[in-house]
């Protein structure tokens, strides 16, 4: 494996900036405060639009960021503050609902604290104050790199750390060996959806057996950049690998072509692409999820698929409410909700997300290609897409959308390509018809 966000020094980009983030540095200079009636050519005017598209998602995002820590650690502070004050007054270790129903607050702030406490109390979150503010530094350690980093204009690590010549998309000679990096939970529980070992009764079973995982770092805490997605995927491709799980994506490119390049790279080498439809819950035939595998001249990569997620809720539930959707280009469905998986030091944890749901495909595609080597990308796609399930083909679901807003109901296969959920017990059977009809 290797690590294409760290420096030859051994150092690692641990938080690096949001894809609209870098944008906007970049194009501010040139058009803040003009108008496209400012602009002369067909290429500034274009430009121009990428510039205020990335201006609004910027401002959205780090709005949504920076408030979203902030209510945390007002939170966070004021429980922490009544969590003291109980635990002196009646001289306990820990704060549970009783011990706080004792409490007789008389600041304003303590009372508003003691409200949200009971809240979380009566909901079954929490146990005691000490839990609550445990959730809460999760919430707050969530956002702070987005606010720290994300979105953050004045933060760039690229140079510092890595020091290669970002302006060159075809300098590929950089990074180190350090593919554990600062954090590693995201590829951990990922490779144990596709290759953890099975049937030894130790915390769970991988997908597929006796398959080789190569770790590739390529993706900090923010969004990857297009060059080290390029350089990873063909670093893979050069040292054997015959699937990629990619469980990764942004709403902006950098550099679109030096990733289509790469793509086409791999297509001509015979691997698999695989990517995760991500998690907006959005309609991605609209809004873009980078990398795709649409090209810049409209044709499409034969040897790439999109993975929307799955809930383990059943009938109209069976959509995760968060995954991406596309009618043109999500082609398969895999379970992505709660999935149990390894994290790193030997420990398992549960996740969710298309990311979860991508391996879980990929694991499928593993076995096909471990069992059938001699299949082809574009092969063991028909093959996963023929033979997955239509169990829920005509009938409604609810559409994927954002928290507080109204459900919507949809037909399933509106929701993808295929209208399919990937089996690997089907995939095989038909991977053996297949191949032997070839013979």
């Amino acid at each position: 494996g290797w690590n294409f966000i760290g420096g030859k020094d051994g150092k690692n980009i641990d938080c690096d900036n949001l894809e609209c983030t870098r944008l906007l540095r970049k194009l501010k200079p040139k058009y803040d405060g003009k108008t496209e009636a400012d602009l002369k050519t067909k290429a500034e005017k274009t430009e121009f639009k990428l510039y205020l598209d990335v201006k609004d998602v910027w401002t959205k995002t780090k709005d949504k960021f920076e408030g979203g820590y902030n209510q945390m650690k007002f939170i966070y502070d004021g429980i922490s503050k009544l969590d003291s004050k109980v635990k002196e007054k009646l001289g306990v270790e820990k704060v549970d609902a009783a011990a706080l129903e004792k409490f007789t607050p008389s600041e304003k702030a303590d009372i508003q604290m003691k409200m949200i406490a009971n809240a979380m109390f009566k909901s079954g979150q929490s146990a005691s104050l000490g839990d609550i503010l445990d959730g809460v530094k999760d919430g707050m350690d969530h956002y702070k790199p987005y606010v720290e980093c994300g979105v953050n204009l004045d933060f760039d690590p690229r140079s510092s750390i890595v020091g290669d010549d970002y302006n060159n998309p075809n300098d590929r000679n950089y990074g180190n060996p350090d593919c554990n990096g600062p954090n590693s939970f995201h590829g951990t529980h990922c490779a144990g959806i596709i290759a953890a070992a099975r049937n030894n009764n130790i915390g769970m079973n991988g997908v597929a057996a006796d398959v080789k995982i190569m770790a590739v770092r390529c993706v900090p805490d923010g969004d990857e950049r297009d060059k080290d997605v390029a350089a990873a995927i063909r670093y893979a491709v050069d040292n054997g690998a015959k699937i990629l799980n990619m469980s990764f994506g942004k709403k902006f490119s950098w550099d679109k072509k030096v990733v289509d390049e790469a793509v086409k790279y791999a297509q001509s080498k015979g691997v698999l692409l695989m990517h995760a439809a991500g998690n907006d819950h959005v309609d991605i035939d609209i809004e873009t999820h980078y990398p795709c595998k649409k090209f810049e001249n409209g044709k499409e990569a034969t040897n790439f698929m999109d993975i929307g997620a799955l809930s383990w809720k059943p009938d109209d539930k069976i959509i995760a409410s968060f995954s991406n959707y596309g009618k043109k280009t999500v082609d398969l469905f895999a379970p992505g909700v709660e999935i149990y998986s390894t994290t790193p030091k030997n420990t398992y944890k549960d996740a969710s997300g298309t990311s979860m749901a991508t391996p879980a495909a990929c694991g499928v595609a593993a076995v096909l290609k471990s069992y059938f080597p001699s299949l082809t990308p574009e092969q063991i796609k028909k093959i996963l897409i023929k033979s997955s399930l239509k169990t829920y083909k005509g009938k409604k679901v609810i559409k994927p959308h954002e928290r507080g807003t109204p459900d919507e109901l949809i037909k399933f296969e509106k929701l993808g390509k295929n209208g399919g959920i990937v089996n690997l017990y089907e995939a095989v059977k038909m991977a053996e018809k297949f191949t032997k009809l070839k013979t």
